[in-house]
């Protein structure tokens, strides 16, 4: 299992303990036709593969998250947790796009000598599933135990599940969909339409676009949380006229990703999600027909206060995966309530897992 520690030719922006990189160094095809000449994958492992191979999870992150789950989903790592490395051989891998240490829009091209930029091709979660199969590949993973996503994480897990039927054997979709939802791309567009308002976003530097990346954060979290939760947690106790909590924490959040993150690859990542369609190409019946094809056992979750992608959402998935264990959490995080919440995933997963 041979390994690089070289990573992308680009600064990633926080530091991340434990990267590896995988150079692609063919020419990646890409779903719209379109192709990059080589792809960089960076990555996480935790554990050791078993002699009989069997004792892999596979974790697929969500949007702006990198690729070291026992930093960003510590409530589900570690020792006898979902994720124990004393047991399972986890694998996390960066997404393409993502700007944490795999190929994206800040990446330099071999052909130009310069970043992609606002030139970066569509990709689709297609893509990016076909870049984690050639790094399982690279691994020399025959058998995935679980693959488990949650938002856009999913996303990729069911692409993974009806991509490689034989070869998962369980599977966890959490907060996640059949397909982007109308409302789902539309906030998408508004927090792309505020990166546009920065007159420096299409500027080639790693910074360009930040205080437009900031306001799209500050859009994106109105989605992640609930009305009560706003309520209780934001409202002022006085009667003050300006400098409101609600207004400081969404500012203070939009800092945080500026601060951690690049615009022209959040751009890019939000154009991705747009494309999920479980059911595109796959026949008549489209979503019902792409499901039920689907042969791993589902853990599906839903969260019944989630804003972005409703229980509806996750109900669909039950209803269309032949072999599927559907759970309803209440929380009052709303669709943060997959990170949040981890201590009591952690439980239903395993739960689940130790019957299947």
């Amino acid at each position: 299992m041979p390994t690089s520690k070289k990573h992308t030719t680009y600064k990633i922006p926080i530091e991340i303990e434990g990267l590896q990189f995988f150079k692609y160094d063919k020419v990646f095809e890409l779903e719209s036709g379109e192709s990059l000449p080589e792809v960089t994958i960076a990555y996480h492992t935790f554990g050791k593969l078993n002699q009989a191979k069997d004792n892999v999870i596979w974790v697929c992150h969500a949007l702006t998250a990198n690729s070291d789950v026992s930093d960003w989903w510590s409530g589900l790592f570690g020792k006898g947790k979902m994720y124990d490395p004393e047991k399972h051989f986890i694998v996390c891998a960066n997404i393409l796009g993502s700007c944490y240490g795999s190929t994206c829009a800040r990446s330099i091209s071999p052909i130009t000598q310069k970043a992609y930029g606002i030139d970066f091709p569509l990709l689709t979660i297609r893509d990016l599933v076909k870049a984690h199969d050639c790094l399982r590949q690279h691994l020399e993973i025959d058998q995935i135990s679980l693959c488990i996503g949650g938002s856009c994480g999913g996303h990729q897990v069911m692409e993974l599940a009806y991509l490689l039927k034989d070869k998962i054997k369980n599977i966890a979709l959490l907060v996640t969909s059949p397909r982007e939802t109308a409302w789902a791309i539309a906030t998408h567009q508004a927090q792309r339409l505020a990166i546009q308002a920065d007159p420096t976003w299409q500027e080639d530097y790693d910074m360009a676009g930040k205080n437009g990346l900031k306001a799209a954060r500050g859009m994106a979290l109105l989605t992640y949380r609930t009305f009560d939760a706003y309520i209780k947690s934001q409202t002022d106790d006085n009667e003050k006229t300006d400098d409101f909590k609600a207004a400081s924490y969404i500012s203070y959040q939009g800092k945080k990703l500026q601060q951690r993150f690049y615009a022209q690859a959040y751009f890019s990542l939000t154009k991705t999600l747009d494309t999920h369609n479980i059911g595109r190409g796959r026949g008549r019946s489209g979503i019902k027909q792409a499901l039920s094809q689907i042969t791993a056992n589902a853990f599906i979750l839903s969260i019944n206060t989630d804003l972005l992608i409703p229980p509806s959402e996750q109900q669909q998935l039950a209803d269309y995966i032949p072999n599927a264990h559907y759970v309803s959490l209440d929380s009052p995080y709303g669709h943060d309530g997959f990170l949040v919440e981890a201590d009591t995933i952690n439980r239903l997963l395993k739960e689940w897992f130790e019957d299947v």
